[in-house]
């Protein structure tokens, strides 16, 4: 029996614009994404000489072939033609549920890249990311890891130049959102304010944490603040011990916050905790 390990690391969108429904009913989307070292902890067991088994720390994660990383699991063993003689997955959450940070589909990620490793690379980091489009949206991504630009539904990247270095705290209030909800909300609804991605990737070209900051947009930010107002709450506890910028993640309901320093960081922490007991400080991976 050989065991493997990958850490799964959690996603922010910088930024997230929504460009419009396909016809297969999914949305094609732009968003500049980056990678950050709130993660789960993957392990697996090859060649167990018995049934699939998942198991996680969560109890409300699904430990099945529902489960993302159980998807993954099968579609690369498939695409392999190979027979791993037993598989026992074990997966240590951390990253919060419903957030918007891609948990799910970093565990899904990390899967790829130990078994692409435990069979010997065969295929590069591009083609697993492809092959990860197979079993959710931000797969490929999280597959790829870093700073990048996503496209259609996830599947076309582009990598950026890395985000400079800063602080990020994540704070993932007590309500979650639907995110097939929140899609066909956005549907009916004109988009006030559209990212200017071209200023996010000259801001990342400069190395100029403060110009990212400046270009942080995301269009379900609106919508979602609108019907949960605490979310105006921690940004502001985000605004006042010194961020330089804010907004909320993916399709929510985790907001983060860009911070020069550690010190920055603690601070607000501490502000949220009471409140929010699932608050992290994070740096880009």
């Amino acid at each position: 029996m050989t065991t493997l390990y990958e850490p799964a690391y959690a996603k922010l969108n910088l930024t997230l614009d929504v460009l419009g429904k396909r016809e297969d009913g999914y949305h094609d989307l732009k968003s500049v994404m980056q990678t950050i070292s709130l993660r789960d902890d993957i392990e697996i067991d090859i060649e167990t000489g018995k049934p699939w088994v998942l198991r996680c720390t969560n109890e409300a994660v699904p430990t099945d072939e529902r489960n993302l990383a159980w998807k993954a699991a099968k579609v690369y063993l498939d695409a392999m033609n190979k027979d791993p003689n037993g598989l026992e997955i074990r997966i240590t959450k951390r990253i919060p549920s419903e957030a918007g940070l891609g948990g799910g589909s970093a565990d899904a990620a990390a899967v790829l890249r130990a078994l692409n490793k435990y069979c010997g690379n065969p295929l590069s980091i591009l083609a697993l990311a492809e092959l990860g489009a197979q079993v959710g949206s931000d797969v490929p991504f999280c597959t790829l890891c870093g700073t990048a630009m996503v496209e259609g539904r996830g599947e076309r990247l582009r990598k950026l130049p890395n985000m400079p270095d800063c602080v990020f705290v994540v704070c993932k209030p007590d309500f979650s959102v639907s995110t097939p909800v929140l899609y066909n909300e956005i549907d009916s609804c004109a988009i006030a304010k559209r990212p200017d991605n071209t200023a996010m990737e000259s801001a990342l070209l400069a190395g100029d944490f403060g110009k990212v900051a400046e270009n942080l947009l995301n269009v379900f930010d609106p919508i979602v603040t609108q019907k949960h107002l605490e979310l105006n709450y921690i940004k502001s506890i985000f605004n006042s011990y010194g961020a330089v910028g804010y907004q909320m993640t993916g399709s929510g309901s985790a907001v983060f916050a860009i911070v020069p320093d550690f010190e920055f960081a603690a601070v607000i922490c501490n502000m949220l905790r009471d409140n929010y007991p699932q608050v992290f400080i994070a740096k880009p991976v």
